[in-house]
């Protein structure tokens, strides 16, 4: 099983807004079984940390290629939400961590 965390980079004052169409394209993918259901966090500038980003997270049990014969297409609503997500950001990239299971634990003595 994996986590994966898309991020967006957003233009200063837009991380609100940019949360709330990235939680909607979220329920738009779990609407038509392509992802499993997300979480979604942002930092405007009221909190430590990284300003101006936007997450989202999901598990996925394999990570497969987009262009698999068997992938669903993303759903229409999604693709005209990611196109205002777009105006509102300045940069996006997605990371791959590898989910602690129960199986795959060591022995820690």
């Amino acid at each position: 099983m994996f986590v994966v965390r898309r991020v967006w980079e957003t233009k200063p004052g837009q991380a609100r807004p940019a949360a709330s169409l990235v939680a909607a394209m979220g329920k738009e993918y779990e609407s038509v079984d392509k992802r499993s259901p997300s979480r979604v966090y942002f930092n405007t500038s009221t909190l430590p940390g990284e300003r101006n980003r936007v997450y989202m997270e999901w598990i996925e049990e394999v990570i497969a290629s987009t262009y698999r014969a068997d992938s669903v297409a993303s759903p229409a609503r999604a693709q005209e939400l990611y196109k205002k997500l777009d105006e509102l950001t300045l940069d996006s990239w997605i990371e791959f961590y590898e989910l602690m299971t129960p199986d795959k634990m060591t022995d820690v003595g």
